[in-house]
């Protein structure tokens, strides 16, 4: 598929992945998120030896500042289910992803655009960023997952008052409420959002999947998390990566992971 809303760098081994509709405030209509599913899942599987993903918004005012609304107006209900499944797919792909995603949020993160933020594993924002699920003006709910994840990032309390009220918080608001890991100012972000994909590449490959998919299944109401847990630290005794951790640490060096 050619690519005309995303742009797609590798530095330094990380995928750097920007949203580019900056005259559109990096709206996520249709073809942005068809895609988005067609670089995750068609894409990416062809890139060998990257360390991990951020995905940002180009230009200084939004990372993704929502759908695109006149397109919303014409669908169907069907046609809206219809998104909605591809958005709620395509955003625990995303979720569930073995490398670490992190979006560097740059401006308004509103609507789907805080959902795909809440998809990713972490969110650095810059301090001009803003946050919210203002769906309720509209008339409509979040449909990519957002009455979910903003419970699990910030408990039901906050969550439910803002998806009742529609209300946007700042990037400051959003720190002290867990919604995002870091902020800085906008010209660090990417930066140190490098800087933790660097820290977590250093650390054993199959150890960070591992963790990824047992945090992932305590929100899972299909699978028991400490079961998961008990598996995965089983399965990792007497690979090739748990040896040279164990032997790193006893001989007091650097381990060195493949």
């Amino acid at each position: 598929m050619d690519y005309n809303h995303l742009l797609i760098e590798n530095e330094e081994d990380i995928l750097v992945l920007t949203i580019n509709r900056a005259n559109a405030l990096n709206a996520l209509n249709k073809k942005t998120m068809y895609e988005l599913d067609d670089f995750f899942r068609v894409h990416l599987p062809s890139i060998q030896n990257y360390k991990g993903i951020i995905i940002t918004g180009s230009g200084e005012k939004a990372f993704v500042a929502g759908a695109d609304i006149k397109e919303l107006i014409a669908m169907s209900k069907a046609e809206g289910k219809a998104l909605s499944t591809l958005g709620n797919k395509l955003f625990h792909f995303i979720e569930t992803f073995h490398k670490p995603v992190i979006a560097a949020v740059n401006g308004f993160c509103l609507g789907g655009g805080c959902e795909l933020a809440m998809a990713c594993h972490m969110r650095v924002a810059s301090t001009n960023a803003r946050f919210g699920q203002p769906e309720v003006n509209l008339g409509i709910i979040p449909g990519y997952g957002g009455t979910q994840r903003l419970i699990q990032l910030i408990g039901k309390g906050k969550a439910i008052e803002l998806l009742m009220t529609g209300d946007i918080i700042k990037s400051e608001q959003a720190l002290l409420f867990g919604l995002v890991n870091h902020v800085l100012e906008q010209n660090e972000i990417i930066e140190k959002s490098k800087a933790i994909i660097n820290k977590i590449a250093s650390k054993g490959p199959l150890s960070v999947a591992k963790i990824s998919d047992c945090v992932d299944a305590y929100f899972d109401k299909k699978r028991n998390g400490f079961d998961v847990e008990i598996e995965g630290f089983g399965s990792m005794f007497q690979t090739d990566e748990f040896m040279e951790g164990a032997s790193a640490f006893i001989e007091k060096r650097t381990a060195n992971f493949k």
